[in-house]
C-alpha cells in the first residue's frame, strides 16, 4: 500500500465501497433536486420522460435519466444551464468555440474550493508535494487546464510557475533557472520541450525535474515511455473536461496503471456510443459523467465522447476509487476508413515500437474516386532518411505490415525528415481528413 504522504485526503480516497456508493446516491438525489428546481432544461426533460427526481432510491436508476450533450450546452449559451443566479457565480470559463458555438461553465465559491481540492488529490497522487516547484505550461484564460492545476498545486503548498503555453525556449530557461521539479502540459508539448533541450545541448541530468502531469489529448503507453526516457521523469496521466469541472476529475497514482476517478464527486458510466446502453464491466465505450457536488453548473449524464473502459480491480496504492483506462480516443476523433474504426492512438502505439521512427506523425485521409486513401507521414531519424532506398523501403514495408495487422486495413506510409512536421504547443493536430474539406 502507498505511504500515507501520497494521499491528499486518505479517509475519502480510501473509503469503503459501500459507504462511497451511499454517499454517491445521496449526492445524486441532491443534484437531481437542484437541477429540477433551478434549471428549466432539465425540468422540461424530466417532465417529458415522466421522471420523478424524488423517486431515485438506487444508483442503478441513473440509466433512466436523460443524457446531456455538448449541443445542449451550446443551445443554452451562455447561462441557460446555470443552477444559481449569476451573483453567486465567481468564475466563468468557456471553450474556444472553434468547432461551433462556445460552451460556457460557471463556478460558485464552493465549486472553486472543491476544484482546487480535487486537483490537489491528482497532483499528490502523482508525487507532488509542498517541496515541489510546478511549471504549468497549459494555457490560462478561458481554458480550464491552467487554472485548475494551478489552484490545486497552490492547495498542496507547492511553488507554482504560471508560465502558460508557448515560447518554448523561455520555458526551458525558466525550467533551469527556477529549478522546476514538476511539469504540467500536453504530452506532445513535453516531447517538443525534450527535443528542444537536445537541440540546445541542455543536460537533462542537471535539471531537478522529477514529475510530469500530462493531459489534454489522448496519448499512448509508447509516448509515456519516450517522455520518461527523454526527460528522466515519472509521467502520469490526468483527465478532466471543462463541461464537468476541468482537471481533477481523474488522475493516475504512481502505479501508472489507470486513472482514479474522484467518485465522491463524479458518477461515471461507460456506454456503447451507438446503442447508448451500458457496456459489460471492463469493456470499452464512451465515458458518461454525472456531477454530484457542482453548484453553479451541475450536469446529468454528460456524454464526454471520450472512449475508455472502467477498471474495477483494486489498485496497489490502496485507493478504492474505481479507475478508468487512459482515453483511447474520441468518438468524434475516430476515423472510419473503408468501414473500419481507426484511432490515431493505435497508429501512434505501432510507431513507438519501431526503431528509427520519431514520435511525430500525421495521418492524411483522402478520397480517390469512391475509395478512401490513408497516408501516414512518419518522421524518421536523419540517418535513415538519407540512407539507401533499399533500407527506406524495408522500413516502410515494416510499418505498413504492422499497421495493417493493428488496424485491419492497409495504409500508405511516407517517410519524412526530422522536424518537417508541424509542432504544436497545445493539443497536437494528428489528423488531416480531406474527405470533409
Amino acid at each position: 500500500m502507498t505511504d500515507k504522504s501520497t494521499y491528499w485526503e486518505q479517509e475519502k480516497e480510501c473509503m469503503a465501497r459501500e459507504d462511497l456508493e451511499q454517499l454517491q446516491l445521496e449526492r445524486l438525489q441532491s443534484t437531481l433536486f437542484r437541477v429540477a428546481t433551478h434549471v428549466p432544461f432539465y425540468r422540461k426533460k424530466f417532465k417529458e420522460m415522466n421522471i420523478d427526481p424524488d423517486g431515485f432510491t438506487s444508483l442503478n436508476d441513473v440509466s433512466k435519466l436523460p443524457f446531456t450533450s455538448k449541443d445542449d450546452l451550446r443551445n443554452n449559451y451562455p447561462y441557460g444551464l446555470f443552477a444559481v443566479p449569476l451573483r453567486e457565480v465567481v468564475r466563468v470559463h468557456s471553450s474556444s468555440g472553434t468547432t461551433g458555438q462556445a460552451t460556457v461553465v460557471g463556478y460558485t465559491k464552493n465549486d472553486i474550493k472543491n476544484w482546487s481540492n480535487l486537483s490537489a488529490r491528482v497532483l499528490t497522487a502523482a508525487g507532488v508535494d509542498q517541496d515541489d516547484v510546478v511549471q504549468i505550461s497549459f494555457g490560462y484564460g478561458l481554458f480550464t487546464g491552467g487554472f485548475g492545476l494551478h489552484y490545486g498545486a497552490e492547495r498542496v503548498g507547492a511553488s507554482v510557475i504560471p508560465i502558460s503555453s508557448g515560447n518554448t525556449k523561455r520555458q526551458l530557461t525558466i525550467m533551469q533557472d527556477f529549478k522546476t521539479t514538476a511539469l504540467v502540459c500536453t504530452p506532445s508539448y513535453a516531447l517538443l520541450l525534450a527535443d528542444t533541450m537536445a537541440e540546445q545541448g541542455i543536460n537533462i541530468n542537471a535539471l531537478p525535474l522529477k514529475y510530469g502531469l500530462f493531459g489534454g489529448e489522448p496519448w499512448s503507453e509508447g509516448m509515456r515511455k519516450e517522455i520518461q526516457e527523454k526527460l528522466h521523469i515519472v509521467a502520469t496521466d490526468n483527465y478532466g473536461l471543462s463541461e464537468i469541472m476541468g482537471p481533477g476529475v481523474a488522475g493516475e497514482c504512481q502505479e501508472c496503471n489507470g486513472l482514479h476517478i474522484n467518485e465522491d464527486h463524479f458518477l461515471a458510466e461507460v456506454i456503447d456510443p451507438e446503442t447508448l446502453e451500458p457496456v459489460a464491466p471492463g469493456e470499452t465505450g464512451e465515458l458518461v459523467i454525472t456531477t454530484l457536488t457542482k453548484e453553479a453548473f451541475p450536469v446529468i449524464r454528460y456524454r464526454t465522447r471520450d472512449l475508455t473502459r472502467l477498471m474495477p480491480e483494486p489498485c496497489p496504492c490502496g485507493r478504492t476509487f474505481q479507475r478508468m483506462h487512459r482515453v483511447f480516443g474520441r468518438t468524434d476523433d475516430m476515423l472510419i476508413i473503408k468501414g473500419v474504426n481507426v484511432f490515431p492512438s493505435q497508429i501512434e502505439e505501432v510507431l513507438f515500437d519501431i526503431e528509427g521512427t520519431e514520435p511525430h506523425y500525421q495521418i492524411i485521409v483522402e478520397r480517390e474516386g469512391r475509395l478512401d486513401k490513408t497516408t501516414v507521414m512518419v518522421e524518421v531519424m536523419e540517418s535513415i532518411f538519407f540512407d539507401q532506398m533499399k533500407k527506406q523501403r524495408q522500413l516502410i514495408d515494416q510499418i505498413k505490415k504492422r499497421l495493417a495487422t493493428e488496424l485491419g486495413i492497409s495504409v500508405d506510409v511516407k517517410l519524412v525528415e526530422e522536424k518537417s512536421l508541424e509542432r504544436f504547443e497545445g493539443k497536437a493536430k494528428r489528423v488531416i481528413d480531406k474527405r470533409s474539406l
